[in-house]
């Protein structure tokens, strides 16, 4: 056998290797994708803490899965009990609009232009027997018949994600304690891969590009989370803290917040409080002004020295892909991307220039 067939034996192998590993942990991709991404996001605080606990790993990766278990898991318990609380009214409501019908409400008239046609669309949709139904026929609460299983369909849901939550919370654990050993693994292939100047500078970029999605998105959403939450209170909104929760989720997702508040806003207007609607919109409009004019572009792109358009394209083209994880991928791979093109610049820059074709 000669040494290449050797080489393309020992090439198919390793793939074959890489294939079968990847079939076998599917699975478990997105915990560790999630798993990844906090751990790279905390790591110079994971090495701060170790430090103060005397080098000492275990206890230093045990204490901050936990703080970061409850920075996260905490919320999302108090807002699945709160919803469970609410969750067989909020069924029964449903299935009793699905089979009965739900009047067009009086608000929709008085909406300037589109009120006609809304008013329209809902006569011949929501206020018809089992509407709801055909409305999300695509969907898995499309075939509900009853409360009963409208609550299995979101209860299986819930029970799916809070068991990736627990997965990904046990490989962060392992990422923090192993982490040191891991990147230097990670570093000694790359360099193998490729030269050590150009490993090193992707390498640089993406924990750094990771840390400023993180703190651009997760936690100027959840602020626009906590500053509307206390709206929603003074609103007189029923469950402030939920929708909230709520708020702050959707408002990491680019766009997301308007939909939150506005929601609140007409459940305020349908129930006849429309000072309060007015001032929940108001006042979500000035909180999405400032975060998505001034604070996010400042922490995203600063770090990162992406354009702005890249920063936008990475997020909302990570979400249309890879769903809420791509949040974080997506300004990973812009940033892959930008440095690749000016990589290419400075090198075509630094190439000896084409010789002149002379004129024929």
């Amino acid at each position: 056998m000669t040494e290449t067939q050797r080489d393309v034996l020992s090439a198919g192998f390793s793939l074959t290797v890489i294939a079968l590993a990847a079939f076998v942990m599917q699975r478990f991709f997105l915990p560790l994708i999630w798993a990844g991404i906090l751990c790279v996001a905390t790591w110079p605080l994971y090495r701060r803490v170790c430090a103060a606990l005397g080098r000492r790993a275990i206890l230093s990766a045990l204490l901050l899965t936990l703080g970061c278990a409850a920075v996260f898991i905490v919320p999302v318990l108090l807002a699945v009990a709160q919803a469970a609380r609410e969750a067989p009214q909020m069924a029964n409501f449903i299935v009793a609009a699905n089979n009965d019908g739900l009047a067009v409400p009086d608000l929709v008239a008085a909406i300037p232009l589109a009120g006609p046609a809304i008013r329209d669309w809902w006569s011949a949709t929501l206020s018809q027997p089992h509407g709801l139904a055909h409305l999300f026929s695509g969907s898995g609460v499309g075939g509900f018949h009853s409360a009963r299983d409208l609550l299995k369909v979101l209860g299986t849901g819930v029970f799916h994600r809070l068991v990736d939550f627990a997965l990904a919370f046990l490989c962060l654990f392992f990422f923090y304690k192993d982490g040191a050993a891991l990147t230097r693994q990670i570093d000694a292939i790359g360099s193998h891969c490729f030269s050590d100047k150009r490993w090193s500078r992707y390498a640089q970029k993406v924990p750094t590009a990771i840390r400023a999605t993180v703190n651009g998105l997760v936690l100027v959403g959840l602020a626009e989370g906590v500053l509307l939450g206390i709206a929603y209170a003074i609103a007189g909104l029923d469950s402030p803290a939920l929708w909230a929760f709520g708020t702050g989720i959707l408002a990491i997702i680019p766009f997301g917040a308007p939909l939150a508040f506005l929601s609140a806003a007409a459940l305020l207007a349908f129930k006849g409080s429309m000072a309060g609607a007015i001032g929940v919109a108001l006042w979500g409009a000035v909180v999405l002004f400032v975060a998505d004019h001034f604070v996010r572009p400042s922490m995203i792109g600063n770090a990162t020295r992406l354009p702005f358009l890249a920063v936008l394209f990475g997020i909302l083209g990570g979400v249309e892909t890879l769903g809420l994880v791509g949040l974080f991928i997506g300004p990973v791979v812009m940033v892959l991307f930008v440095t690749l093109w000016y990589e290419a610049k400075l090198f075509g820059e630094s190439s000896p220039a084409s010789p002149a074709v002379p004129d024929a």
